[in-house]
Protein backbone atom coordinates (compact mmCIF):
# COMPACT_ATOMS: atom_id res chain seq x y z
CA UNK A 1 0.00 0.00 0.00
CA UNK A 2 1.77 3.31 -0.99
CA UNK A 3 2.09 6.00 1.51
CA UNK A 4 -0.27 9.47 0.64
CA UNK A 5 1.26 12.59 1.59
CA UNK A 6 -0.37 15.72 2.23
CA UNK A 7 0.07 19.47 3.42
CA UNK A 8 -2.36 18.78 6.34
CA UNK A 9 -3.86 16.55 8.66
CA UNK A 10 -5.87 16.95 11.44
CA UNK A 11 -6.64 14.70 14.24
CA UNK A 12 -9.05 14.52 17.38
CA UNK A 13 -10.63 12.63 20.54
CA UNK A 14 -8.15 9.63 20.33
CA UNK A 15 -8.91 9.40 23.73
CA UNK A 16 -5.61 7.30 24.61
CA UNK A 17 -5.93 6.07 28.19
CA UNK A 18 -9.40 4.56 27.70
CA UNK A 19 -9.58 0.84 26.72
CA UNK A 20 -11.73 1.94 23.60
CA UNK A 21 -9.58 4.13 22.23
CA UNK A 22 -8.40 2.18 18.75
CA UNK A 23 -4.82 3.23 18.68
CA UNK A 24 -3.89 0.42 16.64
CA UNK A 25 -6.08 1.49 13.68
CA UNK A 26 -4.26 4.86 14.43
CA UNK A 27 -0.99 3.77 14.53
CA UNK A 28 -1.68 1.84 11.03
CA UNK A 29 -3.21 5.50 9.61
CA UNK A 30 -0.16 7.28 10.49
CA UNK A 31 2.20 4.42 8.72
CA UNK A 32 0.61 4.96 5.30
CA UNK A 33 -0.39 9.43 5.65
CA UNK A 34 2.09 11.69 5.66
CA UNK A 35 2.13 15.66 6.34
CA UNK A 36 3.77 18.65 6.48
CA UNK A 37 1.66 19.85 9.54
CA UNK A 38 -0.54 17.34 11.53
CA UNK A 39 -2.64 19.09 14.13
CA UNK A 40 -3.51 17.43 17.23
CA UNK A 41 -7.16 18.86 18.02
CA UNK A 42 -7.82 18.02 21.53
CA UNK A 43 -8.71 14.70 23.59
CA UNK A 44 -5.63 12.90 22.17
CA UNK A 45 -4.88 11.58 25.93
CA UNK A 46 -8.19 11.27 28.04
CA UNK A 47 -7.22 12.10 31.28
CA UNK A 48 -10.82 12.02 32.46
CA UNK A 49 -10.35 8.57 32.45
CA UNK A 50 -6.82 8.44 33.69
CA UNK A 51 -8.11 9.66 36.78
CA UNK A 52 -10.87 7.04 37.52
CA UNK A 53 -8.36 4.20 36.97
CA UNK A 54 -5.03 4.42 35.38
CA UNK A 55 -4.84 2.42 31.64
CA UNK A 56 -1.88 2.99 29.76
CA UNK A 57 -0.78 -0.03 27.54
CA UNK A 58 2.29 -0.49 25.46
CA UNK A 59 0.15 0.89 22.31
CA UNK A 60 -0.10 4.05 23.68
CA UNK A 61 3.66 4.77 24.25
CA UNK A 62 3.44 3.43 20.79
CA UNK A 63 1.23 6.33 19.61
CA UNK A 64 3.06 9.42 21.46
CA UNK A 65 6.63 7.66 20.27
CA UNK A 66 4.80 7.86 16.48
CA UNK A 67 4.05 11.46 16.87
CA UNK A 68 7.48 12.72 18.32
CA UNK A 69 9.24 10.56 15.34
CA UNK A 70 7.03 12.17 12.87
CA UNK A 71 8.14 15.62 14.83
CA UNK A 72 11.85 14.47 15.09
CA UNK A 73 11.94 14.20 11.40
CA UNK A 74 10.61 17.66 10.38
CA UNK A 75 6.84 17.66 10.84
CA UNK A 76 5.03 20.53 12.77
CA UNK A 77 2.26 18.83 15.18
CA UNK A 78 0.74 21.63 16.64
CA UNK A 79 -1.36 19.74 20.30
CA UNK A 80 -4.43 21.93 20.96
CA UNK A 81 -6.27 20.28 23.82
CA UNK A 82 -9.53 19.52 24.75
CA UNK A 83 -11.44 18.85 27.93
CA UNK A 84 -10.12 15.30 28.32
CA UNK A 85 -6.78 16.69 28.32
CA UNK A 86 -7.36 20.10 29.35
CA UNK A 87 -4.39 20.17 31.95
CA UNK A 88 -2.03 20.72 28.97
CA UNK A 89 -4.02 24.32 28.52
CA UNK A 90 -1.26 25.63 31.28
CA UNK A 91 1.04 25.37 28.97
CA UNK A 92 0.01 27.47 25.89
CA UNK A 93 3.29 28.51 23.77
CA UNK A 94 5.38 25.37 24.98
CA UNK A 95 7.22 23.15 23.19
CA UNK A 96 7.28 19.38 23.86
CA UNK A 97 9.57 17.07 22.49
CA UNK A 98 9.26 19.32 19.24
CA UNK A 99 5.09 19.55 19.17
CA UNK A 100 3.41 22.49 20.22
CA UNK A 101 1.26 23.50 22.52
CA UNK A 102 -1.89 25.89 21.65
CA UNK A 103 -5.25 26.88 22.89
CA UNK A 104 -6.59 27.68 19.28
CA UNK A 105 -5.32 28.43 15.88
CA UNK A 106 -5.97 30.17 12.64
CA UNK A 107 -4.60 27.76 9.75
CA UNK A 108 -4.32 29.05 6.31
CA UNK A 109 -4.94 26.86 3.80
CA UNK A 110 -2.65 26.39 0.52
CA UNK A 111 -6.03 28.94 -1.41
CA UNK A 112 -5.37 31.55 1.01
CA UNK A 113 -8.57 30.74 3.05
CA UNK A 114 -8.23 30.84 6.94
CA UNK A 115 -9.46 28.20 9.45
CA UNK A 116 -10.15 28.89 13.14
CA UNK A 117 -8.83 24.96 14.27
CA UNK A 118 -9.92 24.72 18.40
CA UNK A 119 -11.36 21.41 19.74
CA UNK A 120 -14.78 22.89 20.26
CA UNK A 121 -15.70 22.20 24.12
CA UNK A 122 -15.49 25.36 25.59
CA UNK A 123 -19.35 25.83 23.48
CA UNK A 124 -20.70 22.59 25.06
CA UNK A 125 -22.66 24.04 28.14
CA UNK A 126 -22.80 21.02 29.46
CA UNK A 127 -19.17 20.88 29.75
CA UNK A 128 -18.81 24.52 30.63
CA UNK A 129 -21.86 24.78 33.52
CA UNK A 130 -22.39 21.33 34.35
CA UNK A 131 -19.65 19.15 34.85
CA UNK A 132 -20.93 16.42 36.95
CA UNK A 133 -23.61 15.94 34.19
CA UNK A 134 -20.64 15.92 31.84
CA UNK A 135 -19.12 12.96 33.99
CA UNK A 136 -22.20 11.45 33.85
CA UNK A 137 -22.63 11.82 30.20
CA UNK A 138 -19.35 10.34 29.73
CA UNK A 139 -19.90 7.39 31.95
CA UNK A 140 -23.24 6.46 29.92
CA UNK A 141 -20.73 7.06 27.20
CA UNK A 142 -18.44 4.21 28.31
CA UNK A 143 -21.21 1.87 28.79
CA UNK A 144 -22.44 2.34 25.42
CA UNK A 145 -18.92 1.70 24.17
CA UNK A 146 -18.61 -1.55 25.88
CA UNK A 147 -21.58 -3.04 24.47
CA UNK A 148 -20.12 -1.79 20.65
CA UNK A 149 -16.97 -3.65 21.39
CA UNK A 150 -19.12 -6.58 22.25
CA UNK A 151 -21.67 -6.41 19.51
CA UNK A 152 -18.13 -5.65 17.02
CA UNK A 153 -16.57 -9.01 18.45
CA UNK A 154 -20.13 -11.14 17.72
CA UNK A 155 -19.76 -9.40 14.62
CA UNK A 156 -16.45 -9.98 13.39
CA UNK A 157 -16.93 -14.03 13.91
CA UNK A 158 -19.65 -14.06 11.88
CA UNK A 159 -17.84 -12.73 9.40
CA UNK A 160 -20.13 -9.41 9.02
CA UNK A 161 -18.42 -5.80 8.69
CA UNK A 162 -17.73 -3.34 11.61
CA UNK A 163 -20.49 -1.48 12.88
CA UNK A 164 -21.01 1.10 15.46
CA UNK A 165 -23.65 0.62 18.14
CA UNK A 166 -22.88 3.67 20.31
CA UNK A 167 -22.51 6.31 16.58
CA UNK A 168 -26.18 4.58 15.87
CA UNK A 169 -27.33 5.20 19.35
CA UNK A 170 -26.37 8.77 19.44
CA UNK A 171 -27.89 9.94 16.34
CA UNK A 172 -31.14 7.87 17.11
CA UNK A 173 -31.70 10.22 20.29
CA UNK A 174 -33.44 13.53 19.67
CA UNK A 175 -31.70 15.88 21.98
CA UNK A 176 -28.11 14.26 20.64
CA UNK A 177 -28.75 15.25 16.84
CA UNK A 178 -30.23 18.57 18.20
CA UNK A 179 -27.15 18.83 20.44
CA UNK A 180 -24.89 17.82 17.04
CA UNK A 181 -26.72 20.97 14.88
CA UNK A 182 -26.69 23.55 17.65
CA UNK A 183 -23.30 23.08 18.03
CA UNK A 184 -22.74 22.99 14.42
CA UNK A 185 -24.13 26.52 14.33
CA UNK A 186 -22.38 28.48 17.47
CA UNK A 187 -19.27 27.12 16.41
CA UNK A 188 -19.38 28.03 13.19
CA UNK A 189 -20.68 31.55 14.42
CA UNK A 190 -17.52 31.47 16.19
CA UNK A 191 -15.53 31.52 13.44
CA UNK A 192 -17.16 33.93 11.90
CA UNK A 193 -16.77 36.35 14.27
CA UNK A 194 -12.90 35.54 14.56
CA UNK A 195 -12.94 36.46 10.81
CA UNK A 196 -12.09 33.03 9.46
CA UNK A 197 -13.66 31.73 6.77
CA UNK A 198 -14.30 28.13 8.26
CA UNK A 199 -13.55 26.23 11.49
CA UNK A 200 -12.00 22.65 11.99
CA UNK A 201 -12.83 21.20 15.42
CA UNK A 202 -13.70 17.51 17.09
CA UNK A 203 -15.42 17.31 20.48
CA UNK A 204 -19.06 15.40 19.51
CA UNK A 205 -17.53 12.35 17.54
CA UNK A 206 -19.39 13.46 14.22
CA UNK A 207 -17.06 13.71 11.58
CA UNK A 208 -18.62 15.79 8.51
CA UNK A 209 -17.89 18.55 5.86
CA UNK A 210 -20.53 21.52 5.65
CA UNK A 211 -21.53 24.62 4.12
CA UNK A 212 -23.27 26.65 7.56
CA UNK A 213 -24.10 29.51 6.72
CA UNK A 214 -21.27 30.67 4.21
CA UNK A 215 -19.13 29.43 6.72
CA UNK A 216 -17.02 25.62 5.71
CA UNK A 217 -17.53 23.88 8.76
CA UNK A 218 -15.45 20.69 9.13
CA UNK A 219 -15.38 18.18 12.40
CA UNK A 220 -12.65 15.23 12.35
CA UNK A 221 -14.73 12.71 13.96
CA UNK A 222 -12.77 10.43 16.31
CA UNK A 223 -10.83 7.59 17.03
CA UNK A 224 -13.15 5.33 19.38
CA UNK A 225 -16.16 4.78 16.94
CA UNK A 226 -15.56 6.15 13.73
CA UNK A 227 -11.68 6.29 12.61
CA UNK A 228 -11.55 9.47 11.02
CA UNK A 229 -8.90 12.32 10.12
CA UNK A 230 -9.34 15.26 7.76
CA UNK A 231 -6.65 16.23 5.42
CA UNK A 232 -5.85 19.21 3.32
CA UNK A 233 -4.58 18.48 -0.05
CA UNK A 234 -2.36 20.88 -1.78
CA UNK A 235 -5.02 22.72 -3.52
CA UNK A 236 -6.49 24.02 -0.16
CA UNK A 237 -9.59 21.43 -0.48
CA UNK A 238 -10.56 18.84 2.47
CA UNK A 239 -10.90 15.27 2.39
CA UNK A 240 -12.42 13.53 4.95
CA UNK A 241 -10.36 10.25 5.42
CA UNK A 242 -11.97 7.30 7.18
CA UNK A 243 -9.35 4.11 8.50
CA UNK A 244 -11.58 0.74 8.89
CA UNK A 245 -10.11 -2.20 10.43
CA UNK A 246 -11.12 -5.79 10.25
CA UNK A 247 -10.62 -6.19 13.87
CA UNK A 248 -12.49 -4.84 16.93
CA UNK A 249 -10.64 -2.41 19.47
CA UNK A 250 -9.70 -5.10 21.78
CA UNK A 251 -8.08 -7.30 19.38
CA UNK A 252 -4.07 -7.89 20.20
CA UNK A 253 -0.74 -7.99 18.89
CA UNK A 254 -1.07 -11.54 16.98
CA UNK A 255 -4.72 -10.37 15.48
CA UNK A 256 -3.04 -7.46 13.79
CA UNK A 257 -0.31 -9.08 12.40
CA UNK A 258 -3.07 -11.78 10.65
CA UNK A 259 -5.56 -8.84 9.60
CA UNK A 260 -4.20 -5.44 9.20
CA UNK A 261 -6.36 -2.98 8.49
CA UNK A 262 -7.75 -1.81 5.41
CA UNK A 263 -8.00 1.22 3.87
CA UNK A 264 -10.97 3.57 2.82
CA UNK A 265 -10.83 7.48 1.74
CA UNK A 266 -13.78 8.96 0.61
CA UNK A 267 -13.58 13.01 -0.53
CA UNK A 268 -16.94 14.64 0.24
CA UNK A 269 -18.57 17.72 -1.01
CA UNK A 270 -19.29 20.49 1.61
CA UNK A 271 -23.25 19.61 2.63
CA UNK A 272 -25.38 22.68 3.36
CA UNK A 273 -26.72 22.65 6.41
Amino acid sequence: METRRFRTLFISDVHLGSKAAKADFLIDFLRYHEADTIYLVGDIVDGWRLKRSWYWPQVCNDVVQKFLRKARKGTRIVYIPGNHDEFLRDFPGTHFGGIEVADRIVHEAANGKKYLVLHGDQFDVVVRNARLLAYLGDWAYDMAILVNIALAAIRRRLGMPYWSFSAWAKLQVKHAVNFIGDFQDVVAEEARRSGADGVICGHIHHAVIADIKGIHYINTGDWVESCTAVAELEDGSFELLTWQGVFDADANAEQLALAPPKKIEKKLEPQAA
